[in-house]
């Protein structure tokens, strides 16, 4: 029996233990990306796991989401918007501020780039506490889209990241720990 698409990918995730500080297990998903048959069935499963509620674009968050975002934005043939750190993005900008268990951050998005663009997916490389995939769904409001679903390669489930996510938006993971 061949192995689920899950326990494929799971294989080549490289654990690194202790980073970025003491008790931290870092979920690496560089070996995923570097593998391109690996890739490519990443990008045919978050396909088709997110392709019925029929996004008008995908927004990807810095900055692995640029990776996961422009590369599903191909396989799904729409357009691709980068949701950035503050001071990244030319011209007027809209942003927001949040909280992190750590401290605060702030995200960024051009004014206009989600015009005509209503149903909006986020996608990013790991669902972990939720912060950001939650300010970036705020982000995406503020400039005129609204969130039909989130997408990520891997999902630490244990830290509770969905509960942070929108009521109702479809969250989707290929791989969850």
């Amino acid at each position: 029996m061949a192995d689920s698409l899950e326990q494929q990918l799971r294989a080549l995730v490289r654990d690194v233990p202790d980073f970025p500080k003491p008790g931290i297990l870092f979920r690496d998903l560089t070996p995923v990306m570097r593998d391109p048959q690996a890739w490519k069935q990443v990008m045919e499963g978050m396909q088709q796991s997110l392709a019925g509620l029929q996004p008008e674009v995908i927004v990807g968050i810095e900055a692995r989401g640029f990776i996961v975002g422009t590369s599903l934005a191909m396989t799904m043939g729409l357009g691709f918007v980068p949701v950035r750190k503050p001071g990244k993005l030319p011209g007027p900008i809209t942003a927001v501020d949040y909280a992190l268990e750590y401290g605060s951050d702030r995200l960024e998005i051009q004014e206009g780039a989600l015009s005509g663009c209503q149903r909006v997916l986020v996608v990013d490389d790991l669902l972990a506490t939720g912060g950001t995939a939650a300010a970036c769904a705020e982000l995406v409001s503020r400039a005129g889209g609204a969130v039909c679903g989130y997408g990520f390669v891997a999902e630490l489930t244990a830290l509770g990241g969905r509960s942070k996510l929108p009521g109702g938006v479809l969250v989707e993971s290929l791989i969850h720990y």
